[in-house]
């Protein structure tokens, strides 16, 4: 296992502990642990690209801890009343779309590979950030006034053209691939 994807695993193994600190009300760790985490995405991206180490258990785990580092925040966030509920139904409906999604294309087209967009990159990053502001003001016992109001609605913006984009891809690639054969 390269370095890359070591630092991914990692990543997908501090989710329970990021949760967990969460639900305990041990805001502080869990705010220094996700932004550890969240920092760890960029750090094995950069890493696999500059050593040359990509490969394909990389590009399953990296998208797969991204989503439960994000998913399980997000939810627990909801649970605790810290982002509205409305934002994690969207948030979580979107990677089961994406993750679906890309499963049906892996069932049906045999030279599939996933490919993530412009705007998902984009909408990971305002996730993480949006999260990183949440889980900082109540480690930091501040009040985030209309910075975390504006982001709300930065994500659930950017996450309905991030699922909207896949399906208008997914739609494109399945209309290429019925007129090839």
């Amino acid at each position: 296992m390269n370095i890359p994807n070591v630092i991914s695993l990692t990543r997908l193994l501090a989710v329970p502990v990021v949760l967990y600190l969460i639900l305990d009300g041990a805001y502080g760790a869990a705010f220094a642990l996700f932004v550890v985490a969240g920092a760890s995405d960029a750090v094995d991206g950069y890493l696999a690209k500059r050593l040359d180490q990509s490969s394909r258990i990389g590009a399953l785990l990296d998208p797969l801890a991204d989503k439960a580092l994000l998913v399980g925040v997000f939810i627990v966030l909801g649970i605790r009343g810290v982002v509205p509920e409305w934002l994690v139904f969207l948030v979580v409906s979107r990677d089961f779309l994406i993750i679906g999604g890309g499963l049906l294309a892996l069932i049906t087209q045999h030279d599939y590979r996933a490919r993530p967009l412009m705007i998902s990159k984009v909408n990971t990053a305002l996730q993480i950030l949006l999260a990183a502001v949440a889980l900082g003001a109540l480690a930091l016992h501040l009040d985030p006034g209309l910075l975390k109001t504006a982001l709300v609605y930065i994500v659930a913006a950017s996450t309905v053209a991030s699922g909207a984009s896949y399906l208008i891809a997914w739609a494109g690639e399945t209309s290429r691939a019925e007129g090839a054969g």
